[in-house]
C-alpha cells in the first residue's frame, strides 16, 4: 500500500504540473504592449494614463530599481470565443517570491477606474464572462518595479534597499500579456485535485479516508485524458465528489478563516510604496468580495485606511460600499501595527485613540479587538492601554516564532501589571500568511493547546508582509473544507464573531502573567539608534507641546493647536510600526525617519516656546519650566519658577591617579582609565561598585546571528569579548563638576563626559560614539554590589520584574530585554536605578563572587549599538549621542523621577513672574503622563495619571482653574459607563488608585 500511495503522490504531482494546471487557459493570443517610464517618483493616475508610451516586446528588460512604469495593453477576443470567458494573463516579470517582495502592478480602465492588483499569485484580470467576441480590450498597468531585497538565507548586504544608492540597471523581464480563455472545469478540478491531495499528506497512512481520498484521485487522474484535459475534466470530477462530499466529524476543529494582507506599513520599502501597496491590495479584495459572497476579508492599521482615502479615492469609494456590507472589516483599532515593547505610555494609548477614532468617524465601527499578528512580543502595561479604549480582546501570531520555549496555551487570558486581562487569541496554524494548504489546516487542528476545553482557532488568510490578500484559490480550497471529513472546518467570518465564539466556549480560560516576550528579534530594542532616539525625543517632546499649550490656551488667549498636535502624532505612531521602530526596515525608511524626526522637533519645539512666551509673558526674571511630572529644584510640576541654586561639586585628584567627584550626596572615584571604581553613598554607607570591577565600562562583542541581522542578536555574542579599558585621554572637566574621557578602537571614538551635578544624587553620563564598526555590539556596563533576585523595568504606565537569575529556559531565554526611562535593582532598604533618555535594550546577570567577600554582583548592562548589515548596510555607521545616570541609593519612586528628568530637561527663558501649574497631585507615586485639551475641540481640559510606584495611592489632584464637572473617561475621552466620578471638593479630587492603576479625568471648566 505504502508503494501504492507513493506513486499515487507522484502521479498526482506531474499530471498537475504537466497537464492539468496548463489547461486552464488552453487558448491564447498576444495583446500589444507600450510602455511610458515616470522620470522620478510615481505620478498621479491621470497623468500615467496621459503619458504617450512607447511599444515594447515581451522579452524586453524594464524597470529600474524602485522605478514606475505605465504599461498599456491593447488587443481584440477573437470572434472565436463568443460564449467563453475570456481573461488578460499579465506577467510583469515575476519570479517564485511571495507576492510583495518584487515587481508590482495595479490594473486600471481607461477611465482610471482600478481593477486589481497584480502579483505573482495574481496575474488575471477578467475580461468577460462570456465575451461575445469582438471586444476590444485596453487597461493600463502602474507597475512598480521594487527590487528584490530578502531572498532569505544567506542575507546579503544590498545597496538596493535605498534609491540614492539602487543604481538605474533594469530589474525585470516583461513575460507575458496574453488574452486567454479561462476554464472554469479545469480550473475547479485542480482545486479539488490539490485539496484532496493535500488532505490526503496530512491522514495517518493507516486511515480509511485516506484510503478512501487515495483510490479517488487515482481514478480521477485515470478519467483525464492528457491530451483532451478540458474535455474530460469533469468525468474526473465526477470521480471526487463523494470524497468531497463526506462531512466532518461533529468532534472535528473549527476554523474561523479571516481574508488577511498584513502589509508592514515600511519594511523593505519605503513609506510611499505602501501607499501603493495598500491601494492594490484593497482593489483585489473589493473585487474578491463581488466575486464571492461567503468571503470576509479584515484589514487592521488606520493609518492604511487613511492613505487609501487620501490618496486613492477611486478605490476608496469600493472600500466604503464593502465595510457597509460588512464584509470588509476594519481591525484592530490601532493606528499602525506599532511594536508594543519601546513606545512609551501616552504612544501606545494614543496608537488606540487615533485608531478606534479613525473607525468610528469614518465608519461608525467600533473595534474591539487588538489585532498585532507580527510584533516582536507584547509589554506587560498593554492589557490595561487595551481595556482603557475600550476593547477587549487580542490576537497576535508571532510569538509561535519564539526559539526556545513553546507558549503553553493558543486561546488564553493575558493578565497585565495592574490585574487586567485581555482574552488573548495565538493561530495555531502558526502563520498571519495562511494560504488554505492541507498542511496548514492539519497543523492549526494537530497545533491546538487547548483541545478538550476550546475547538475554536482563527486563520489569517492571504498574502502578506508586502501585501497580495486573499486569492480566489484560497477562497475555492475554504469551501471544500467547510465541512469536509478528515479536515478541521472551515468558515469565514469576522474577528468578532470568532471572539465571541472563542470567549463564549471557553468562559474560564488558563492566565498568563507578565509580559508575551518573543525568543527571538531582540536585537530590534537596539539596531538604528536614530530612529529610537527621534521616537523617544518626539514623546516628550508633545507630551511638552500638549502640557504647555493647555496651560497658555486655559490662562492666556494662546490658540490650541488642535490640527498641528493631531498631525504630529500621527506620524509619530506611523514611524512606531513594528519594522521602523524597531530598526529592521531598509535605509531608505531611516534616512526618511531621521529627517522626519527632526522636522517634528523644530514644530515641536515651536509650538512649546510660543506657549510658554504667551505664559512668562513680558519681563526679565529668570525662569525655569520644569516639564516633568514631578518637582525639582524648587520649580513645580508643569510650571515656571526661579530655580534654586544647590551646592557645588568638588573635583578632586584621586591618590592612585584619576579623579573624584564629590557633591555631598555622592562620592565618584573615576581612575585613570575613565572607569567609576566607586560610587559611594554617604548616607547609606554603601558602595555602589562591586569590588574589583568598575562601571562605565564599555564593552564590544562580535555581533553576527544565523539569520536576520538587524533583527536578532543570539546568546553566543557573549562568549567573546573586548572591554575598551584603553584612553587617550581622561581630563577634568572645566565645569569643575565632570570628568571627560576620549577612546579609540578599530575604526571609532568614544567621548564622554561623567558629570555629578550639584544636589543631586544621580551621576550623568554623556557618551558621543562615531562609530563606524561592522558586526559589533557595543554595551555599556555597571557592576553593581546587590543581592537581587529580580529587577524592575520600565514599561508602559508602570513597570514590570524580570529574574536576575536563569533557573529555567524561560528565564534563560531573555537574555536581552526592553526598559523605557529606567532599571531599579534593590536589597531591602538600598537601591540603585540605571536611567537613560534613548536607549531600550539591556541585560542583567548576576554572578557570585569567590573572594573572601563571597557577595554578589549584579551587573546591569544597557546596549547602545550595533552595525548589521542587512537590510541596511550602513546601519548605524556615524556620530550618536546617547545620555544614561546612575542613581546610588536610589528607590523605585527615584528611579521613575530621574527618568522623567532625563528625558524633560528644563527649560529656561526670562518672563514676568512665577507660573502656576494647569494641575498638581501632592504624591509623586501618582503620575501625571498627559495635561491636554479634549479632541473634540469643546475647550475642557484632559488630566491622565496612574500609580507609578506598584502601590495604592490616594492623592489630591488640584486643578489650577475653577471647574464645573470631573468626568473619568476611557482613552477616547468618552465617559465610562458605571463609573462614579472621583471626590470633588472645589478644584480639589481625591485620587484612589491600585497598583498601576491608569485613570483619565475630563475636567470641565466652569
Amino acid at each position: 500500500m505504502h508503494d501504492d500511495r507513493t506513486l499515487v503522490e507522484a502521479r498526482l504531482r506531474r499530471v498537475l504540473d504537466e497537464r492539468v494546471r496548463p489547461a486552464v487557459y488552453p487558448e491564447t493570443v498576444p495583446l500589444r504592449v507600450a510602455v511610458w517610464h515616470a522620470p522620478g517618483e510615481p505620478v498621479p493616475v491621470a497623468e500615467g494614463l496621459a503619458a504617450e508610451p512607447e511599444p515594447i516586446e515581451v522579452g524586453a528588460r524594464w524597470g529600474a530599481p524602485w522605478g514606475t512604469s505605465w504599461f498599456r495593453v491593447t488587443g481584440t477576443v477573437p470572434e472565436a470565443w463568443a460564449g467563453r470567458t475570456v481573461e488578460a494573463l499579465l506577467d510583469l516579470g515575476f519570479d517564485e517570491n511571495m507576492p510583495g517582495f518584487q515587481c508590482e502592478g495595479l490594473v486600471y480602465r481607461p477611465d482610471g477606474t482600478p481593477v486589481k492588483g497584480l502579483n505573482p499569485r495574481n496575474q488575471w484580470v477578467r475580461i468577460g464572462a462570456p465575451v461575445e467576441g469582438g471586444e476590444e480590450v485596453r487597461l493600463h498597468i502602474e507597475a512598480a518595479s521594487n527590487p528584490v531585497i530578502l531572498d532569505y538565507h544567506p542575507f546579503l548586504p544590498t545597496r538596493l534597499g535605498d534609491q540614492d544608492t539602487a543604481g538605474h540597471e533594469p530589474q525585470y523581464t516583461l513575460t507575458r500579456m496574453d488574452l486567454a480563455v479561462f476554464d472554469e472545469t479545469v480550473w475547479q478540478l485542480v482545486i479539488d485535485l490539490e485539496a484532496l491531495g493535500e488532505l490526503m499528506a496530512e491522514l495517518p497512512a493507516d486511515s480509511a479516508r485516506r484510503h478512501d481520498i487515495l483510490r479517488a484521485v487515482e481514478r480521477a487522474l485515470d478519467a483525464v485524458d492528457l491530451q483532451d484535459v478540458g474535455g474530460t475534466a469533469a468525468r474526473a470530477r465526477e470521480q471526487l465528489t463523494a470524497v468531497l462530499a463526506a462531512p466532518a466529524v461533529p468532534s472535528a476543529h473549527r476554523i474561523t478563516a479571516v481574508g488577511h494582507a498584513h502589509i508592514d506599513s515600511a519594511w523593505l520599502w519605503p513609506l510611499r510604496e505602501t501607499v501603493r501597496k495598500v491601494a492594490r491590495t484593497t482593489s483585489n479584495m473589493t473585487a474578491l468580495l463581488e466575486d464571492e459572497p461567503e468571503f470576509v476579508f479584515a484589514m487592521s492599521q488606520a493609518q492604511q485606511w487613511a492613505w487609501v482615502r487620501d490618496h486613492r479615492p477611486e478605490v476608496w469609494a469600493r472600500v466604503k460600499k464593502a465595510v457597509a456590507e460588512g464584509r470588509f472589516v476594519p481591525a484592530g483599532g490601532m493606528w499602525v501595527e506599532s511594536d508594543t515593547n519601546m513606545p512609551g505610555s501616552e504612544a501606545m494609548a494614543r496608537q488606540f485613540v487615533h485608531g478606534k477614532r479613525f473607525f468610528l468617524d469614518e465608519f461608525g465601527v467600533e473595534n474591539e479587538e487588538a489585532w498585532l499578528p507580527d510584533t516582536f512580543g507584547f509589554a506587560a502595561g498593554l492589557p490595561q492601554i487595551i481595556k482603557a479604549a475600550g476593547s477587549k480582546w487580542l490576537l497576535t501570531q508571532k510569538i509561535s516564532w519564539s526559539q526556545t520555549n513553546s507558549f503553553p496555551h493558543h486561546t488564553f487570558h493575558w493578565e497585565g501589571i495592574d490585574g487586567t486581562r485581555i482574552f488573548t487569541h495565538f493561530p495555531p496554524v502558526d502563520t498571519y500568511n495562511c494560504s488554505m494548504k492541507g498542511s496548514e489546516i492539519a497543523h492549526a487542528a494537530r497545533n491546538f493547546k487547548d483541545k478538550g476545553r476550546a475547538r475554536h482557532s482563527l486563520a489569517p488568510t492571504g498574502w502578506g508582509d508586502g501585501g497580495g490578500g486573499t486569492t480566489r484559490e484560497m477562497v475555492a480550497k475554504a469551501a471544500r473544507m467547510r465541512d469536509l471529513e478528515g479536515s478541521a472546518t472551515v468558515a469565514w467570518d469576522t474577528p468578532r464573531a470568532f471572539f465571541e465564539k472563542a470567549e463564549a466556549e471557553y468562559p474560564e480560560p488558563p492566565v498568563w502573567v507578565g509580559e508575551l516576550y518573543l525568543e527571538l528579534h531582540r536585537a530590534t530594542l537596539t539596531s538604528q539608534a536614530k530612529t529610537k532616539q527621534g521616537n523617544r525625543r518626539s514623546e516628550h517632546l508633545l507630551r511638552e507641546a500638549e502640557l504647555w499649550a493647555a496651560t497658555a490656551a486655559v490662562r492666556t488667549k494662546f490658540p490650541y493647536p488642535y490640527e498641528e498636535l493631531d498631525r504630529i502624532w500621527k506620524t509619530v505612531l506611523l514611524h512606531q510600526f513594528h519594522d521602523i521602530l524597531p530598526g529592521s526596515s531598509i535605509a531608505w525608511v531611516h534616512r526618511e525617519a531621521r529627517a522626519t524626526y527632526e522636522r517634528l522637533a523644530g514644530e515641536l519645539t515651536g509650538i512649546i516656546e510660543a506657549a510658554q512666551r504667551a505664559l512668562a509673558g513680558e519681563g526679565t526674571t529668570p525662569l525655569v519650566f520644569n516639564g516633568a511630572p514631578h518637582d525639582r529644584h524648587g520649580v513645580p510640576a508643569g510650571g515656571a519658577a526661579g530655580a534654586e541654586v544647590p551646592e557645588g561639586t568638588r573635583l578632586t585628584p584621586a591618590p592612585d591617579g584619576g579623579h573624584i567627584l564629590d557633591n555631598g550626596l555622592l562620592r565618584i572615584t573615576v581612575d585613570t582609565r575613565g572607569l567609576v571604581v566607586s560610587a559611594y553613598d554617604p548616607a547609606a554607607d554603601r558602595e555602589t561598585i562591586a569590588p574589583g570591577t568598575a562601571a562605565n565600562l564599555l564593552q564590544l562583542h562580535p555581533d553576527f546571528p544565523n539569520m536576520w541581522d538587524a533583527w536578532d542578536v543570539d546568546s553566543f555574542y557573549r562568549n567573546t569579548v573586548t572591554e575598551l579599558t584603553d584612553t587617550d585621554e581622561v581630563t577634568a572637566g572645566e565645569d569643575g563638576a565632570s570628568v571627560r574621557i576620549t577612546r579609540s578602537f578599530g575604526d571609532s571614538r568614544v567621548t564622554q563626559v561623567l558629570t555629578l551635578p550639584p544636589g543631586e544624587r544621580r551621576l550623568l553620563i554623556d557618551t558621543e560614539v562615531d562609530w563606524h564598526e561592522t558586526e559589533k555590539f557595543l554595551k555599556l556596563a555597571f557592576p553593581l554590589d546587590l543581592h537581587a533576585e529580580r529587577y524592575a523595568s520600565e514599561t508602559q504606565f508602570g513597570h514590570a520584574y524580570r529574574p536576575t537569575h536563569t533557573n529555567t529556559s524561560w528565564e534563560a531565554a531573555k537574555f536581552e530585554a526592553c526598559n523605557h526611562r529606567f532599571v531599579h535593582l534593590s536589597e531591602p532598604g538600598w537601591g540603585v536605578a540605571v536611567v537613560n533618555d534613548s536607549t531600550y535594550g539591556h541585560d542583567v546577570t548576576r554572578t557570585v563572587r569567590h573572594d573572601g567577600d563571597r557577595g554578589t554582583t549584579t551587573t546591569v548592562r544597557v546596549s547602545l549599538l550595533r552595525a548589521p548589515r542587512f537590510p541596511d548596510p550602513e546601519t548605524d555607521q556615524g556620530v550618536h549621542r546617547f545620555r544614561h545616570a546612575l542613581v546610588p541609593g536610589g528607590t523605585i519612586a527615584d528611579a521613575v523621577t530621574e527618568g522623567w528628568r532625563i528625558n524633560l530637561p528644563e527649560r529656561r527663558t526670562t518672563g514676568a513672574g512665577a507660573v502656576a501649574p494647569l494641575v498638581t497631585v501632592d504624591d509623586d507615586a501618582v503620575v501625571v503622563t498627559a495635561v491636554k485639551l479634549a479632541d473634540d475641540g469643546s475647550g475642557d481640559v484632559v488630566v491622565r495619571c496612574h500609580e507609578a510606584h506598584g502601590g495604592r495611592a490616594r492623592a489630591t489632584l488640584t486643578a489650577g482653574f475653577e471647574i464645573a464637572d470631573v468626568t473619568p473617561t476611557d482613552l477616547l475621552e468618552r465617559p465610562l459607563a458605571d463609573t462614579e466620578p472621583p471626590a470633588r471638593d472645589g478644584d480639589r479630587i481625591t485620587l484612589r488608585l491600585r497598583p498601576f492603576e491608569l485613570t483619565t479625568l475630563r475636567l470641565r471648566r466652569a
